[in-house]
């Protein structure tokens, strides 16, 4: 079972940019899908953007699109959440996930805190 931990969060200001990382343990990561999922406060999970286990192909939730950017590398097994233009919708806590758009598993990290906020 692949172990992940989330960081890079913060308190950031509107129209700021975040940086995401998601470090995974265990030698499967290259073979998962995976999403990045948040929860903002009061709020169920929302999934927020996947990408395929190569890489290649990405998909955003509508929310966010133009703005964030999914990546990874699986020989660092870390994938990453590019955050841009960032609002105050944006709040919440950020967790990754194995799984695409209409699988991901429940996470199972702590997440990373992200707050936008003058």
């Amino acid at each position: 079972e692949v172990q992940l931990v989330e960081s890079g969060g913060g308190l950031v200001q509107p129209g700021g940019s975040l940086r995401l990382s998601c470090a995974a343990s265990g030698s499967t990561f290259s073979t998962y899908p995976m999403s990045w999922v948040r929860q903002a406060p009061g709020q169920g999970l929302e999934w927020v953007s996947g990408i395929n286990i190569g890489g290649r192909l990405t998909k955003y939730a509508d929310s966010v699109k133009g703005r964030f950017t999914i990546s990874r590398d699986n020989a660092k097994n870390t994938l990453y959440l590019q955050m841009n233009s960032l609002k105050s919708d944006d709040t919440a806590v950020y967790y990754c996930t194995p799984g695409g758009s209409g699988d991901w598993g429940n996470p199972r990290g702590q997440g990373t805190q992200v707050t936008v906020s003058s």
